[in-house]
This record gives structure tokens, sequence and C-alpha cells, in this order.
């Protein structure tokens, strides 16, 4: 299977009668004054060599500089981004506090032609949101993982069955 592969985790909690997930504005230039479309699930390439699940875990701790939650990974498939990257994810219920994040960097010459490189924060802020809010933030496509996880969640099946919950002891 060729092209660029991504894999990631959507973290859920209870909140009320329902849940919220979170997800990051992703750091740099090009997202500083975008809201819509500039958020994402904590994710990040992965090539043949490692499993995706690892990646997921891996990706978490990089961007948010936070252990990766352990927990029942719960597969929310695939999804192919605009830019043809396939994207796979797992939800994991837990929680923790997005003040305490300390983002992972990325190096990228800015202005472009100015031969000056700069640093950024892969992801610059982090929040919970209930997964309608969270919808008109993330990229488009990823709200696929917000509707999966919702339906896991509920219970609800609308022509497909719920993703079941991956065995911990295959991930690691």
């Amino acid at each position: 299977m060729g092209g660029k592969r991504s894999a990631g985790l959507l973290l859920y909690r209870a909140a009320g009668d329902g849940i919220e997930v979170l997800v990051g504005h992703m750091g740099g230039p090009f997202f500083a004054g975008r809201d819509t479309g500039a958020w994402s699930i904590p994710k990040g390439e992965y090539g043949p060599e490692e499993r995706p699940e690892a990646a997921a875990r891996r990706e978490f701790q990089e961007e948010l500089g936070l252990p990766s939650p352990q927990g029942v990974l719960v597969p929310l498939g695939d999804i192919v981004q605009r830019g043809g990257k396939t994207v796979t994810a797992w939800a994991v219920e837990g929680d923790l506090d997005p003040a305490e994040a300390v983002p992972g960097t990325f190096t990228m010459e800015w202005p472009r032609g100015s031969g000056t490189m700069r640093e950024f924060p892969e992801m610059d802020r982090f929040a919970w949101l209930p997964p309608e809010a969270a919808a008109v933030l993330l990229v488009q496509g990823q709200q696929a993982f917000l509707d999966r996880l919702v339906q896991y969640v509920t219970g609800a099946s609308p022509g497909a069955a719920a993703p079941t919950p991956c065995d911990e002891k295959a991930v690691d």
C-alpha cells in the first residue's frame, strides 16, 4: 500500500450526559489565524517498521509532552485526508489537564525564502470539546472519527456495527 500513513489517538471523557474529546490546534504560521479546519487529533506519520497502535501512542506523547493514556484502544478505522494521507485512529477514555501539555516542536523556514529557520509547536493549544463543537474545528475528514466514537459510546449503530475495543496486550 503506497502513500503516507499517520496514526492517532482521540482521547475522550464523560461530561454531563455525554462526552468531550481532546483536540489540538495545529501550530505554525499556516494555522495562526484560523480555527475552522485548523484543529486535529494528536497524530503523526509512521513507517513500515512501526505498528500503527504504537505510533499513535508515541505521537500522542510527542505532541502533548504527556504520557499516552493507558486503557482499552477502541479502533475508529481509517480516513483518507484531502492530500491523500491515510489516518488510522483509536479512541481511548481518559482525562488530563491541557494546561500541562508541553507540545513537541518542528522547524521550518519562515518566512518562506528568508533563509531563517524558526521553531514552532506542533500543536499550540488543546481543548476539551463536545463532539459537535470539535467537528466544526477539525480538519476535513477527521469528523468521521467523532461520528464513530459517538456511535461506540452511545451504542448507536446506523447501518454498521460499532467498533469493538482492541486487546490492550496486543498493542504494547
